[in-house]
């Protein structure tokens, strides 16, 4: 048995939290049920791997149902690879062996099946023209930099000097100094809160929010203290500033995480009062605030808004803003970057020394080429984001009647509120039609949003039409607590 087996555990009682309404509404079939919902509960990530899950007979008692159910649950992720047990020392999660298809450890996370239909990934394939032009030009800019050792803690000045040049295009003066080059957005996320949070801090979040940063929150051993969005008429969420405020002075948390530019997952953008309001409240309670903007660039209508680092001091150390090649570019460049001040700036570095030694360097003179030509990519970006998300919408009007989708202004995703419960068990059954989603507890704690589905428009249109098509399959094939005939199947265009 390995450390990480005896360390790594889950009580009864949080483990049935986490579980969260996982039982039919019929009443039947509970063993599957709980069996399917630990097993998402594995493979999205929010049951840790090697954790080390409760004894049968105790759960059950949790769960108020009978030993023999949990046993049968347990047999059944035995053999389906998601747990493995030791008689007399327990049962531990792990991935289970790789099938045409499997999902791997997060429906965040990489997979090689093509056939899938992923709506758990939001982000769009490369701008292939663009990308490999600024590929190939880096090539030849790379020969500069051959001569050195090739580690940059702060990054390589070309690309600090156009993600400066273009914060100061937005409205915030920015020099090179006060720009950190990372290794994507996560990388970004990890790095302050490894410099400003230790564990046992209050981390404040938006509650939903992204998911990646509550991980990094938890492995970080701070408590995330999670502050609900509004309902908005638009479907998207809002900010209850005066709630925030309060929360800031009751609890006194270390840091904020917010994401005020389309906010992942309800698509809410914060207007101009409310980032001076929150720029003004980091300046009163001398509250750090991460401010992660990797999705800023991809308004879709409506009129554009300032960044909250515009509102206050330009080299203020209290706002540090987080942004990402991943969203407009392409994924599969990981470079991220953080605008704060000249000497957060060396702090972060310092922190960083310790965890890696820079990003690559070809990477980020790609990077930096893709940035001298943003308005462009950004504009092409927009339009084709914006016919995907009235498509989407115009189609799950058409399939879901009763599903309430966001409209937001900008960003890769729609906020579906499903009008049932059933989040966690629509993913279930929609992997086994082949359609790849992110359940609304994803994004919440102690099992919240249930009832919602984040759903990314950036599917290509003829697979996006195959992909509801399939859904509906599945959403039919769900024990719903109404009638459900008024769901149709979706045409495919």
């Amino acid at each position: 048995m390995d450390r990480d087996d005896v360390e790594r555990r889950i009580g009864a009682r949080s483990f049935a939290r986490l579980l969260g309404d996982w039982r039919p509404p019929d009443g039947r079939r509970l063993a599957g049920a709980l069996a399917d919902r630990i097993r998402l509960l594995v493979l999205d990530g929010r049951l840790p791997l090697q954790t080390r899950v409760p004894a049968e007979r105790e759960l059950a008692t949790a769960l108020a149902v009978s030993r023999t159910t949990v046993a049968t649950c347990y047999d059944v992720l035995r053999d389906a690879g998601v747990l493995r047990s030791r008689r007399g020392a327990g049962s531990w999660t792990q991935l289970p062996a790789e099938a045409p298809g499997a999902v791997r450890a997060s429906p965040f996370s990489p997979h090689g099946d093509r056939s899938l239909f992923d709506l758990a990934h939001a982000a769009l394939p490369a701008p292939s023209p663009n990308l490999r032009a600024a590929a190939a030009a880096a090539v030849h800019d790379l020969d500069a930099h051959l001569g050195g050792h090739g580690y940059e803690l702060l990054g390589l000045h070309a690309l600090r000097a156009t993600v400066a040049d273009r914060f100061t295009a937005r409205g915030v003066p920015t020099s090179p100094e006060q720009i950190l080059v990372t290794s994507g957005a996560q990388n970004a996320i990890l790095l302050a809160l490894t410099a400003l949070a230790g564990p046992g801090d209050r981390v404040l979040v938006e509650h939903p929010t992204y998911p990646n940063a509550l991980d990094a929150v938890a492995a970080r051993g701070a408590r995330a203290v999670p502050v609900p969005m509004g309902p908005h008429a638009d479907g998207t969420g809002s900010w209850d500033l005066d709630l925030l405020t309060g929360v800031i002075r009751d609890v006194v948390p270390r840091l904020a995480y917010l994401i005020p530019d389309f906010q992942n997952p309800t698509g809410a953008l914060l207007d101009n009062a409310g980032r001076e309001r929150l720029a003004d409240l980091a300046r009163r309670t001398s509250t750090p605030l991460i401010v992660d903007e990797t999705l800023a660039e991809l308004g879709l209508d409506g009129p554009s808004v300032r960044p909250v680092a515009a509102y206050g001091a330009a080299d203020s150390p209290l706002v540090l803003t987080i942004g990402s090649a991943s969203k407009v570019f392409w994924g599969g460049l990981r470079v991220g970057w953080i605008r704060s001040s000249a000497a957060m700036v060396r702090r972060l570095a310092a922190v960083r020394a310790s965890v890696d030694l820079g990003s690559p360097v070809l990477e980020q003179l790609v990077a930096a080429r893709l940035m001298a030509d943003v308005d462009a990519i950004s504009a092409a970006r927009r339009a084709e984001l914006t016919a995907a998300r009235d498509h989407l919408l115009g189609r799950l009007t058409e399939a879901f009647p009763r599903w309430r989708p966001s409209r937001p202004r900008g960003g890769l995703s729609l906020w579906v509120d499903l009008d049932e419960a059933v989040s966690s068990r629509l993913t279930v059954a929609a992997r086994r039609h082949d359609v790849l989603l992110a359940a609304g507890p994803r994004f919440g704690l102690d099992g919240a949003f249930e009832r919602h589905l984040r759903m990314p428009y950036t599917l290509r249109r003829d697979r996006m039409d195959t992909a509801l098509e399939l859904l509906v399959a599945a959403w039919r094939g769900l024990d719903h607590v109404g009638p459900t005939t008024d769901v149709d199947p979706v045409a495919v265009a």
